[in-house]
């Protein structure tokens, strides 16, 4: 009754029929907002030339997220997994839709009134208002021959059961549909089946706490690695022809090697291939920048209590700009 905009509501039973008509005219009228549009197609093999991936990693991924419904991405720093998601999203959909995608990042207090439902003062009162996820799965229900991508980056930084509520049960994938009464008003409510969740978590902060024991049940979990030898990432070190960063490319992979033996670290610590992925030119300076202002920093904090091993690592990584 929102929709006909009558305050009141009404008490009369609709028949079968008047339901879907009703359903007719408020889709009529969200696509009347955003009218039909041009939009640039987007396939697996754009996405396997932008996302430096396995093409088989890129199939596992995709069962992965349309059997589940809820898939984490996990990885080291700069592996691109915000990058990725939001590729993977426009690759499963065909096309580079963005009203189709949502993307947010939790943080400390982030909390259900902001992901739901909940009251927020306006002017001088309180008012209940709807959260962003709410919202988009309202979207993803009005069209549902479409697939909907809500993405969450850095998802282990919220207070998870505080922030999902009641619908830690409605986004499991055998719950998809069902209807369950809203903490905030007497309202069922459903998660669609077309909308699916992707999130993602870096696994190198060790400030972190593990992700909620519930919610890791309800998601499936990917390891993202650096993609140096990727096919992709092969065509992009072509493409730039640039001799100091291939030599820096490989000082990284036997870095990397070094930080997966180590004990205390692993593969979740790797330096990921995105610090290296630039749309400009490759220049001794910027290689430079990359080194003593984002990779050394890290193996400082890694490294905290082997300083020799940082040293030796620092003239590594710098030898390459010598002659």
């Amino acid at each position: 009754m929102e929709f006909l905009v009558n305050p009141n509501g009404s008490f009369f039973h609709l028949t079968e029929k008047e339901y879907m008509a009703l359903l007719d005219l408020i889709r009529e009228e969200n696509d009347s907002i955003h009218p039909e549009r041009s939009i640039e197609k987007y396939t697996k093999a754009d996405f396997l030339k932008e996302v430096f991936m396995a093409e088989k990693d890129f199939d596992t991924l995709r069962h992965l997220i349309r059997t589940k419904k809820n898939v984490i991405l996990q990885g080291a720093p700069g592996v691109g997994k915000t990058f990725c998601a939001r590729r993977l999203a426009q690759a499963m959909m065909g096309e580079r839709d963005e009203s189709r995608i949502c993307l947010i990042q939790f943080h400390q207090n982030y909390s259900y009134e902001d992901f739901v439902m909940g009251y927020k003062p306006v002017g001088g009162a309180f008012e209940l208002q709807k959260g962003i996820f709410y919202k988009f799965c309202m979207l993803a229900a009005n069209h549902p021959d479409k697939e909907f991508f809500f993405i969450i980056d850095e998802i282990n930084r919220g207070n998870l059961s505080k922030i999902f509520g009641e619908l830690l049960m409605l986004i499991e994938k055998d719950y998809r549909g069902e209807k369950l009464t809203l903490a905030y008003k007497d309202e069922k409510f459903s998660v669609p089946g077309n909308l699916y969740l992707i999130g993602m978590m870096n696994t190198a902060d060790r400030s972190l706490a593990l992700i909620d024991y519930a919610l890791r049940r309800r998601f499936s979990f990917f390891e993202m690695s650096p993609g140096f030898d990727s096919e992709g990432f092969k065509a992009y070190l072509e493409g730039k022809d640039n001799v100091r960063l291939n030599e820096l490319v490989a000082q990284i992979k036997e870095l990397n090697r070094q930080i997966v033996a180590d004990d205390s670290l692993g593969k979740g610590f790797e330096i990921g291939h995105s610090y290296l992925c630039t749309k400009g030119e490759v220049t001794d300076e910027w290689l430079k920048e990359i080194v003593n202002y984002d990779i050394l920093p890290m193996l400082r904090e890694y490294w905290f209590d082997n300083r020799t091993e940082v040293d030796r690592w620092s003239k590594k990584l710098n030898g390459i700009f010598h002659d």
